[in-house]
């Protein structure tokens, strides 16, 4: 399962997308989640599909890689399809069986939302794929300085971002293992009744909550055990730095939400 999760992963790289701010490009994935909503039509979410496998190309991170990583969600992507074409009854009849009619426009629906799901997965994927957590920390950091006048604990606050999107791999692999070792002692959890099969992961979310908190815990020690007092007086081993780049990638988004607005509906 280690393997097919992408999201909170880390891979050095060289690629334009890598060099990066942290800042440059968390506000780029915050501002495309904005603007998806902008799409409303099959041009503007082609151009949306075309724009973020543009962005995958500069990145230089495997086109198989990403859909790979994709499997632990298709079933929230498979079920978000079928329940719009279902329940969208708009269009041209295409199908009808006795209780069951799928209409052109619950297809269409289905369509659009599974390429939006798509594509912000891929976008908020690159992210943590191309940006190291220090990176992310600092760059959340700095964005939410105008916090610190309200008293905001904004370095904890963007740690604990930081911390939370690196251990979801982490929990994930040591969910594979807890179930791996319950079906090694006869456990069946991918058959029988539905609810057989909840039952069964309750045996799961003990030894998971056990690890989880063992692991924070350990992850806290090594932390003072390193001199950390929290964020005030804190400085950085490497310095921010905003060049050229970094406005470019942002005209670019500005671009294409300035096409997005100009070819919707």
């Amino acid at each position: 399962m280690m393997e097919k999760m992408i999201f909170g992963r880390f891979l050095p790289g060289d690629s334009p997308v890598h060099k990066l701010d942290p800042r440059s490009k968390l506000v780029f994935v915050f501002a495309f989640i904005i603007i998806v909503f902008l799409a409303n039509n099959t041009i503007t979410y082609a151009m949306l599909l075309v724009f973020t496998l543009f962005i995958v190309l500069v990145s230089r991170i495997r086109l198989y890689f990403l859909i790979n990583g994709l499997k632990p969600v298709l079933f929230l992507m498979a079920f978000t399809f079928l329940l719009h074409i279902f329940m969208t009854k708009e269009g041209d009849l295409l199908f009808h069986w006795k209780f069951i009619s799928i209409y052109e426009g619950g297809v269409r629906q289905g369509i659009y939302i599974s390429t939006r799901f798509l594509v912000l997965v891929f976008m908020t994927s690159i992210l943590t794929l191309t940006t190291s957590p220090i990176s992310i920390t600092d760059g959340i950091e700095v964005l939410l300085n105008p916090l610190k006048k309200i008293k905001v604990p904004v370095h904890e606050l963007a740690l604990m971002m930081s911390i939370s999107l690196r251990f979801i791999p982490t929990l994930m692999d040591e969910t594979d293992k807890i179930m791996k070792a319950q079906m090694a002692r006869g456990s069946d959890l991918s058959s029988g009744p539905i609810k057989d099969r909840i039952k069964a992961v309750v045996p799961l979310l003990v030894p998971l909550f056990v690890s989880a908190f063992k692991r924070a815990e350990d992850l806290a020690t090594a932390m003072e055990v390193r001199g950390y007092r929290g964020g005030e007086g804190r400085t950085r081993y490497r310095q921010l730095k905003w060049d050229m780049g970094d406005t470019f990638a942002l005209a670019l988004l500005a671009a294409m939400a300035v096409l997005l607005f100009f070819y919707r509906s």
